[in-house]
């Protein structure tokens, strides 16, 4: 793993042309100090890219948003080669697949910004970890945080937090993202700030069932601390920073993923709470949702290091064994009683 002298950014590519991905080239083509004007956004489909850069708009992803002008989208890995620093959109469990393709096309040294909230399920690896494998000279850093692509992409307020092996090398990211309306909050955490992501993906199809099954707004306030408490003892037995969970990529990731339908978690497990099926749910989705993928991986690291997880493990069982949600709330609800 490099750790690079601190240096400013002058160009960054997007990996990725979903919602997520073609909002943060929005913001990166706001963004001030890049010297090059042009945000390469790279995407599989030629031909999705060409009507993509014809049209100015991504209107399967975002509806009604204009694009920069600055944006080019391509399926030419190659655009991707002048890029001292890249945001990879791809999903979680995709990662390891895209970036093995695209090595060959991108600086050795690059500075790859991960936006997948997940961890690898047939390793166990955080996405740092999967980048590391995969392209050992790279940067890591991961970018996370309460953050709908669609109030990014119109430019409402966000904020998020940006960890990388240094706080050095944080801001000078940071400083290249930043904007009236994205505020980057740097960290050297990196587990941290991984850890956050992903576990809040499974906790909030947790929430959704529970507001599916219309069990009320207390029962979902219960879950949201339960949740949080959960998210903590598991992060802070895998080296995370307890500053870091109680932020903005733990706590706050946690609150707006629990809260609105507008996450692809909660969407689902609302889907499932309304007593849908969960391969009706997956087959509907036009993007995915991280946290079903993540339940078994988070609940296998648990088991290995002797900490309880028992709303993760409870959301496993629902999506893995179509374990019946009235009797796993139940099962929850009966845990034998102890102090807070």
């Amino acid at each position: 793993m490099s750790e690079a002298a601190s240096k400013p950014v002058r160009q960054i590519g997007v990996i990725g042309a979903g919602a997520w991905g073609t909002a943060l080239a929005q913001v990166a083509a706001r963004a001030r100090g890049l010297s090059g004007g042009q945000v390469p956004l790279w995407m599989r489909d030629a031909a999705a890219a060409a009507a993509i850069a014809s049209s100015h708009q991504h209107d399967r992803r975002l509806p009604g948003v204009a694009l920069e002008a600055a944006i080019v989208p391509t399926a030419d890995a190659s655009a991707l080669a002048s890029c001292d620093t890249v945001l990879i959109a791809a999903p979680a469990q995709a990662l390891r697949e895209v970036m093995t393709r695209l090595r060959p096309h991108l600086r050795a040294d690059v500075r790859a910004i991960i936006t997948a909230k997940g961890i690898e399920r047939a390793t166990g690896l955080y996405m740092a970890q999967v980048l590391a494998e995969v392209m050992p000279s790279a940067i890591p850093l991961v970018l996370s945080g309460p953050s709908f692509a669609m109030d990014v992409a119109r430019g409402l307020p966000t904020a998020v937090t940006l960890a990388a092996p240094t706080l050095e090398q944080a801001t000078d990211v940071a400083q290249a993202l930043s904007l009236p309306t994205f505020r980057p909050y740097t960290s050297d955490d990196l587990i941290g700030v991984q850890i956050g992501g992903a576990v809040k993906n499974v906790l909030a199809i947790a929430c959704g069932i529970i507001t599916g099954r219309g069990l009320g707004e207390s029962a979902r306030a219960a879950l949201i601390a339960r949740s949080f408490a959960e998210l903590t003892r598991f992060g802070r037995v895998q080296g995370a920073k307890a500053d870091t969970l109680a932020g903005l990529s733990g706590l706050g990731d946690l609150v707006l993923s629990c809260s609105s339908a507008q996450s692809r978690n909660f969407a689902l497990g609302l889907a499932l709470g309304e007593g849908k099926p969960l391969a009706e749910i997956m087959a509907s989705q036009k993007s995915v949702s991280e946290g079903a993928f993540t339940a078994r991986a988070m609940v296998d690291l648990a088991a290995r290091t002797g900490i309880e997880v028992p709303i993760a493990s409870a959301v496993a069982d629902i999506l893995e064994n179509d374990a019946p949600i009235t009797d796993v709330i139940t099962r929850l609800m009966q845990r034998p009683l102890k102090a807070e």
